[in-house]
């Protein structure tokens, strides 16, 4: 009896995937409209609502370095129509906060990761310092005069200067907001010294000569901005951080559903002409594998782990 029961609740699973959707997808998205994740996704979600058929409906969540709309995922229901667009601040969370509402890897189902993109180290031209060098030799000499922003406390851009601070001996004043968006406003207005910046949202800004570039943070030169060193070449040879942004779903959501999932949006990335726009960005599509975006979450919390107990940097 209990077979024939099993056997009808594998039908009625592999009906629903087949199904899917039926009704409008939800992407959470935990920063403000105007930051990197917002760029990726909007393209993104515009061509999966053709191949889909379904409305892509982009919620926004800010707050707490990306928590609060995991916690929201986390209590949503896992039948793939609530999905969030996690960053590297995903796998740094578990190190940078005592406590979190889910368990970063038992609680979500990873659907792929999409892209990657380098961040870039931008200032406003009264920022005195046209390079890293500069900028460490007038750090060193005046310790705690220059500030850095960041998307949030526990973001990349917040970590990454955190370590630029350890692997220079220097001291820089942290200046939280809440995205991207606010924290490269604040950087234009002349508000702070400088940010690590996904260079998705500050390259606009290079390129039309509001802000100076003084370098960017990849393994090799960005092909958007082929002239601006690396960190590393800078005299820094360790010095590497590159942003990531992949998708999530609830834990349990039935594997069909996540496949599927995975299909439309790593389909949606390599259209042609998205692929084409995000380039010019400055994203490097990935479209992984479910299995192949565990694996990388893992080894990011890992990672991320050893870098926030380096750096001693910490949520207050």
């Amino acid at each position: 009896m209990g077979t024939v029961l099993f056997c009808g609740g594998l039908t009625v699973a592999h009906a629903q995937a087949d199904n899917f959707p039926t009704k409008p997808v939800t992407l959470l998205i935990p920063y403000p409209p105007g930051g990197s994740a917002d760029m990726l996704a909007r393209p993104v979600a515009a061509q999966m609502q053709k191949a889909l058929g379904q409305p892509i409906v982009i919620e926004y969540k800010p707050g707490a370095g990306g928590s609060i709309a995991t916690s929201q995922l986390a209590r949503s229901k896992p039948d793939g129509y609530t999905v969030l667009m996690v960053l590297a601040a995903h796998a740094i969370n578990p190190s940078m906060y005592a406590s979190l509402p889910y368990n970063t890897e038992e609680d979500f189902a990873p659907v792929s990761l999409l892209a990657t993109l380098p961040m870039l180290v931008a200032a406003p031209h009264k920022t005195p310092a046209n390079n890293i060098s500069e900028l460490i030799d007038y750090a060193k000499k005046n310790p705690g005069a220059l500030t850095f922003a960041s998307a949030g406390n526990g973001n990349t851009s917040h970590l990454a200067a955190e370590l630029f601070k350890a692997a220079t001996d220097t001291d820089m004043i942290h200046v939280p907001y809440k995205g991207s968006g606010p924290a490269v406003v604040a950087l234009l207005g002349g508000e702070v010294s400088l940010m690590f910046d996904s260079i998705s949202t500050s390259m606009p800004h290079v390129k039309s000569g509001k802000l100076k570039s003084l370098a960017v943070t990849g393994k090799n030169r960005s092909n958007v901005l082929p002239d601006v060193p690396t960190v590393s070449e800078s005299g820094l040879p360790d010095f590497t951080v590159d942003g990531w942004y992949g998708i999530i779903a609830p834990a349990k959501t039935p594997d069909a559903i996540v496949e599927k999932l995975n299909k439309a949006f790593v389909d949606a990335a390599n259209d042609p002409e998205i692929k084409k726009q995000l380039n010019s960005y400055g994203y490097e599509i990935t479209g992984s594998t479910p299995d192949e975006f565990k694996q990388h979450i893992s080894s990011e919390i890992q990672k991320w782990k050893v870098a926030v107990e380096k750096s001693g940097a910490k949520v207050q």
